[in-house]
């Protein structure tokens, strides 16, 4: 391919472009949007549909992101037939074409990710209020993602996409700042480039690592509940503004989980054949090289809302795969007890409705 201006941009396999530029002769581009290892997501007009904007995923004319797109094209139409009524909360594909080698993935045009939201907000953390309206959909997303035998494996708050990151700004006199709140939390999730179906081969390392479960981190295999963990993980950071294991090490990775929730179990460590993370079954670790300043249980925390949420997060992190909460009893946690409340007395007032499809609309599922 001719070089152009920004060589660098070539030697990275990018697609360079300009702003009013046309693919296909039907997507005008506006402005960049992101960028990630895979390519560029930009912002276009659609011509062929009255102007609408959209979001177009530009992926790198190079061959392991191209077959990793063209498998998320193939989740992303499974997941389009298995959802026509977008009544769960995962992005819907528009459309898609190959452009001189890079895959283009059109998608709805969203609002930031929650990890732009809380960057842009000076990593305040969401109200509570609002990490269960996030939680609630995020679990029944992903829940229908397992049914259908997939499993996400990199769920972090990067790819959980706020629909519309519109806010109100209030001063905030304790902390002498500015603070946002979302005016809708309603979300979508993003990016199934690392989707994978029950039969296909399992990759032995997923997730982005701080959202990695610690069954992924020992090499035993993994399965539905690594998103599990990942969720846990996520609920945490939008409830402290940070994220909770911030390290690029894996045996510090697994000493601050046990800092946080406490021993791993023995039998974990016993099967990992990642053995030069143990000594005599136990995590080799010198405490006092701990760099993260982590208390033992961050998880108790107070009043009786936060109690359900810890109650939640501490479930979601079970070291044990197969002792981990699964997502059918996550929905049915007492944290998500008044949206059924809300959605009972709906009920009651509207008697054709059923409590399900009320509940769910008490959360806002489209």
């Amino acid at each position: 391919r001719k070089r152009s201006r920004s060589v660098e941009d070539d030697d990275e396999g990018h697609l360079i472009y300009h702003s009013g530029d046309m693919l296909r002769a039907r997507y005008e581009i506006v402005c960049t949007l992101g960028e990630g290892a895979f390519g560029k997501v930009v912002e276009c007009i659609d011509h062929s549909n009255e102007g609408a904007r959209v979001a177009l995923k530009i992926i790198k004319n190079i061959d392991r992101y191209r077959e990793a797109a063209l498998s998320e094209v193939e989740v992303l139409k499974q997941l389009k037939s298995l959802d026509a009524d977008n009544k769960y909360a995962c992005v819907h594909m528009l459309d898609w074409f190959d452009f001189h080698g890079h895959i283009c993935i059109v998608f709805e045009l969203l609002g930031l990710s929650t990890y732009d939201f809380l960057k842009e907000n000076n990593f305040q953390p969401f109200p509570v209020k609002h990490i269960r309206h996030m939680a609630y959909q995020i679990i029944r997303a992903v829940k229908f993602l397992h049914k259908n035998k997939l499993t996400h494996t990199d769920l972090k708050p990067e790819n959980i996409l706020l629909i519309d990151s519109d806010y109100n700004m209030a001063y905030n006199r304790a902390k002498r700042r500015d603070e946002r709140t979302l005016k809708s939390p309603d979300i979508k999730i993003v990016d199934f480039g690392n989707a994978t179906f029950d039969h296909e081969h399992h990759t032995s390392v997923v997730s982005t690592r701080h959202y990695r479960a610690p069954e992924v981190i020992l090499d035993l295999g993994w399965d539905h509940s690594c998103d599990v963990w990942s969720i846990g993980c996520i609920l945490i950071e939008y409830y402290l503004g940070t994220t909770l294991f911030q390290t690029h090490d894996s045996k510090e990775h697994l000493a601050m989980m046990e800092r946080v929730l406490g021993p791993i179990p023995t039998n974990l460590l016993e099967k990992t054949k990642k053995r030069r993370y143990v000594h005599r079954n136990r995590l080799d670790w010198d405490v006092h090289s701990s760099s993260g300043r982590y208390v033992r249980k961050i998880l108790t925390l107070l009043c009786l809302h936060l109690k359900k949420l810890f109650d939640l997060i501490e479930k979601m992190m079970e070291y044990d795969p197969t002792k981990r909460l699964s997502l059918e009893q996550a929905l049915h946690h007492p944290f998500f007890s008044c949206l059924y409340k809300t959605s009972n007395s709906r009920k009651s007032n509207s008697r054709g409705s059923s409590t399900r499809s009320s509940s769910s609309s008490s959360v806002g599922s489209k």
